[in-house]
């Protein structure tokens, strides 16, 4: 059976996706991901915070573009199905997908990790072109050359050893690893990533500059397709009796896009009409260790403005460089700020930063009242001075609008 190349998994994923109740059609993005295909931006990668949609994206690609496993019924009536260019692409090509989770067992190496992964990818191509089982070959690209063919590869959770923190001292071979198998590579017609951290590129010489990125901070092009917009969650509480559109915008409202459209989490959303009540899903997936994480580094008083925003007053900076893969702990206030932002618990449009909603209040709540902040803890139960400052503002807001 394969795993990597023309494998079922994209295809049965999407499957079940497509049947479940709260299925929301997002399939206007592979038009625009086919656009891309055999041309200098055919490197995509996305990055957006856990539960946002990535992978059901990449399964709905895989069972698209796979040729092995016919899905013109999967498809059937969506928006993609409207396209011009719906035909020219659907089942056309060979698909290599495979996501970097997969770890062989404990007390493993790098080279256990990766030479496991190399060793699946060659069986399955000479399983698939028995005339190279012959042929000494020795690198993977090579082998992949030698079948003449062009492949779409699909890559989910691209930085999961940086965001586990594994094989630290192997990270940067596993960059070159990656770039050796698609960078310049004839047989690549498209390659499609998704993780949670961005590449980190900004320094000269970065194994996978040829990457196109699309995150929470820069995303005008793909941006609607990973979330819910207000519009997709009032079709789905049509779905069901229990729970308003209000009540669902209270509790998982709160990202937008660039030009101030609506986002939800959709991981929450679906999960709240599926139980019929509002509650934080970010609890019941484990603690939300992140933010601990980034308030013990008070550095130019983060937890103080943590403090204002929990009591519901936006932040103002500047934030113009992402949290990367493979960047140490947060230096400065706009690192961590970055970081908050790509892990979806802070939301920033038009240079100001907020809470996005109840369920992450909640989090935020929980998380300065930890006993290891001490005073801080001590501001969010007695308020007074936060308390001035809103009422202050919101007597100039009466005033204005008098």
């Amino acid at each position: 059976m394969a795993l990597c190349l023309n494998a079922n998994t994209a295809y049965k994923d999407f499957q079940m996706l497509r049947h479940d109740r709260y299925f929301v059609d997002k399939t206007a993005i592979i038009e625009k991901v086919s656009e891309r295909i055999k041309t200098k931006n055919r490197f995509l990668c996305i990055t957006k915070p856990r539960r946002f949609g990535k992978t059901s994206v990449l399964n709905m690609l895989g069972a698209y573009y796979g040729k092995t496993y016919p899905s013109e019924d999967l498809f059937a009536g969506l928006d993609i199905s409207r396209s011009a260019s719906y035909r020219k692409h659907l089942n056309g090509y060979n698909l290599i997908s495979f996501s970097m989770n997969d770890l062989p067992g404990r007390k493993n190496t790098y080279q256990d990790y990766i030479g496991r992964f190399e060793k699946n990818m060659r069986n399955d191509i000479v399983q698939a072109y028995p005339e190279l089982a012959n042929r000494e070959i020795d690198s993977l690209p090579d082998l992949l050359t030698a079948t003449g063919d062009e492949f779409i590869f699909i890559i989910d959770e691209w930085d999961y050893l940086f965001s586990h923190d594994i094989y630290r001292e192997n990270q940067g071979d596993f960059l070159e690893f990656l770039r050796d198998l698609l960078k310049d590579r004839a047989y690549v017609a498209l390659v499609y990533m998704t993780g949670v951290l961005p590449i980190k590129k900004y320094s000269t010489g970065s194994a996978l500059n040829m990457f196109k990125e699309y995150t929470m901070l820069r995303d005008s092009y793909f941006e609607e397709y990973f979330g819910f917009t207000e519009g997709e969650v009032e079709a789905l509480c049509r779905r069901q009796s229990r729970l308003t559109l209000d009540e669902i915008s209270e509790w998982y409202n709160g990202y937008s896009t660039g030009d101030g459209r609506r986002l939800y989490n959709p991981r929450s959303v679906v999960c709240a009409l599926e139980d019929g009540c509002c509650q934080s899903y970010w609890t019941r997936t484990g603690r939300m260790d992140e933010v601990l994480f980034f308030l013990k580094y008070n550095i130019g008083q983060v937890r103080d403005d943590v403090v204002k925003m929990v009591n519901h007053m936006p932040i103002g900076i500047e934030i113009n460089k992402e949290y990367a893969a493979g960047q140490e702990n947060p230096a400065n206030k706009k690192e961590i700020y970055a970081a908050m932002v790509i892990y979806g618990l802070l939301s920033y449009h038009e240079r100001e930063l907020c809470i996005p909603n109840k369920e992450l209040m909640i989090e935020f709540e929980n998380a300065l009242e930890d006993e290891d902040f001490g005073y801080v803890a001590e501001l969010v139960r007695n308020s007074d001075e936060i308390q001035t400052i809103k009422d202050t503002a919101a007597g100039k807001r009466r005033r204005e609008e008098q």
